[in-house]
């Protein structure tokens, strides 16, 4: 038995190497690219999750978060995982079984915080919205006179469509409502303005590998002073063990004595992230975004395809593309990937074969990516359309 494992070690000593990754150019719905800088900065020594440099590197990160987001709240952290570990944190500490929940749903993602309330028995209403659309103030405003929710939870920047829901107005209707305000911009943070105090959101949650340009792995969350009365007034207690920040909130702190140990290394990369993004300016970058996708939607629509989402709400980072009837949709994406190492993504939902997502996000957001995506899109179009034409003849 012992000579048998040897052997199958022995071939995988021979056969295999050290790990080679081919790069690529990330132009869809994320993972995006990251910059060099926050690679250097994973790369760097370890230290432990008590050290003072790493209780010191959190305080850094909670004010550039605090930077990003345009908030004052003090109790905004990163955590591991995912933009939707994030989410069910920020779920996890404000539902309680029998709360009543709106979720607005007009992508693919909004069902899956549906999904995350129902679990922590949550009652569950949708504000149910056409893909490619964002939500009116009177749509909102009727459906939190009617379900008179504890929390509604209101995408921002929807990457199954590419559509920015402008907020203007919608945190005071919640107010009004007595709902709390929880906003998703995984995929808006960064890229468009995000103004949470002005804009009276509660509770925010955001990822680090679209538009921050980090490795996936790591994400953050804030919470307002109205939200923390309302995780410390539970009746319940709450149901996710690893994301059950109770205690942090009712002792105040928030960056010495955190449940679990982070991923030291990908906290270096967010950290160098967020500084990155400080360095350049909220402006300038919201500004640059803006810049390379006009460039990359005027490209779009001299090759005559369209984008259906309204220019007034399309976001700048991520454009969802018809795809033309006369090419094979399941090829181009292969092709692209092959030929010239780029990763664009398939639509979802009800948009699945129907469009492309291009995402130009961070450090992808330059005209000279644009000018690469356009070429390569438009041989892959010319060499498929061929290919095409030529199968439906025969």
């Amino acid at each position: 038995m012992i000579r048998q494992y040897y052997s199958v070690n022995e071939k995988y000593r021979k056969d295999t190497g050290q790990l080679n990754i081919t790069p690529r150019f990330l132009f869809g719905s994320g993972p995006a690219n990251a910059y060099p800088r926050v690679l250097q900065a994973i790369g760097s020594r370890q230290i432990a999750n008590r050290d003072p440099q790493f209780v010191d590197l959190i305080k850094d990160i909670q004010s550039l978060l605090r930077y990003a987001w345009q908030t004052d709240n003090a109790f905004t952290l990163p955590i591991s995982g995912t933009g939707r570990n994030a989410m069910e944190a920020v779920a996890a500490n404000l539902i309680e079984p029998n709360d009543r929940i709106l979720v607005g749903v007009n992508g693919f993602f909004g069902n899956y915080i549906c999904e995350a309330a129902r679990r922590y028995g949550a009652k569950v209403f949708k504000l149910k919205g056409e893909i490619g659309a964002a939500f009116s103030l009177s749509a909102i405003e009727a459906q939190l006179k009617r379900v008179r929710p504890k929390v509604f939870f209101l995408i921002h920047g929807q990457s199954a469509s590419g559509t920015c829901q402008p907020m203007e107005g919608i945190g005071e209707l919640c107010h009004r409502y007595d709902t709390l305000l929880v906003l998703d911009t995984v995929t808006s943070l960064g890229a468009v303005p995000v103004f949470l105090d002005h804009w009276k959101v509660d509770a925010a949650f955001t990822t680090g590998h679209r538009c921050l340009s980090c490795p996936p792995g790591i994400s953050a969350f804030t919470f307002s002073e109205r939200a923390l009365r309302v995780i410390r007034n539970r009746k319940s207690r709450i149901a996710n063990s690893t994301t059950d920040f109770s205690g942090l909130i009712r002792r105040k702190v928030s960056s010495r004595h955190y449940l679990y140990t982070l991923p030291i290394n990908l906290v270096y990369g967010l950290r160098e992230a967020l500084q990155i993004l400080a360095e350049q300016g909220l402006e300038v970058t919201w500004k640059r975004h803006r810049e390379t996708a006009e460039a990359l939607w005027e490209g779009l629509a001299e090759m005559g395809l369209r984008c259906p989402v309204h220019p007034d709400i399309r976001l700048p980072n991520l454009t969802a593309v018809d795809i033309p009837d006369t090419v094979d949709a399941d090829r181009i994406r292969p092709y692209l990937l092959k030929e010239f190492n780029i990763e664009i993504s398939s639509g979802l939902g009800d948009w699945q074969g129907r469009v492309w997502r291009l995402g130009l996000m961070g450090i992808n957001s330059r005209r000279a990516n644009v000018v690469l995506l356009l070429s390569a899109l438009k041989n892959a179009l010319a060499v498929h359309r061929r290919a095409f034409f030529s199968e439906t003849a025969g």
